[in-house]
């Protein structure tokens, strides 16, 4: 799939996260989501487009395009208000690279980020447990974010987890969902996510044997 073509369709599932305004006290992120801080080390170690399921056609976002593939990803625009406040995204230190994969006749996409942290993965299992409902308010209007914790993947990574979130919007009425694998492997936090706007079933095969390719090339360095 050419390289505009997926940022599009970024950039509209961004756009898409928004719906109408609710009651409550919402306050701005604390770590603004959707920047990017450039580290050559990390765009290296993204999955090459060829080691994706033959199913996904993938390219690598440049970096204006990956902060807003991030921020999708995590169901808030940068400068969203968030209620509670305490559940926005954490900036990482460095990153996020992006691949993105597209299959062509269900529209799902497969996204591997890479980011460095300066947090260890408990710290954002301990936050999503508290966070279960989201409200996101970009420029007057709502999108509900929830996110349920699934058993971890087994594998050789320092910490892990698994979620599955949907981003409703209520303005137009839209929702999309995501099934994720996360791992951390000293301070490289992977994210790999299989994200629908169907209820179809995820495609856990490709979610599964993806996450273990970029697992396996950031443990190898």
């Amino acid at each position: 799939m050419p390289l505009r073509a997926v940022g599009v369709a970024v950039l509209g599932c961004v756009l898409a996260a928004c719906g109408t305004t609710v009651s409550g006290h919402p306050n701005p992120s604390r770590n603004p989501a959707g920047t990017t801080r450039s580290d050559a080390g990390l765009a290296a170690l993204l999955p090459d487009p060829s080691q994706f399921p033959s199913r996904y056609a993938a390219v690598a976002l440049p970096p204006d395009v990956a902060g807003q593939a991030a921020a999708d990803l995590d169901g808030v625009l940068p400068d969203a208000q968030i209620d509670p406040s305490t559940c926005g995204p954490t900036a990482p230190t460095a990153g996020p690279v992006v691949s993105v994969g597209t299959d062509d006749t269900t529209r799902a996409t497969l996204t591997v980020e890479l980011t460095r942290v300066d947090q260890p993965l408990a710290t954002l299992r301990n936050q999503l447990q508290q966070c279960g409902t989201v409200k996101v308010t970009h420029s007057g209007t709502t999108a509900t974010v929830t996110t349920e914790l699934d058993p971890p993947p087994p594998l050789d990574v320092d910490d892990a987890l698994a979620l599955r979130r949907v981003v409703r919007s209520e303005s137009p009425t839209q929702a999309r969902t995501m099934q994720t694998l996360l791992g951390q492997v000293g301070d490289i936090r992977i994210n790999v996510t299989y994200m629908t706007f169907t209820d179809t079933r995820s495609d856990t095969e490709a979610l599964d044997s993806l996450f273990t390719t970029a697992v396996t090339k950031v443990r190898k360095g």
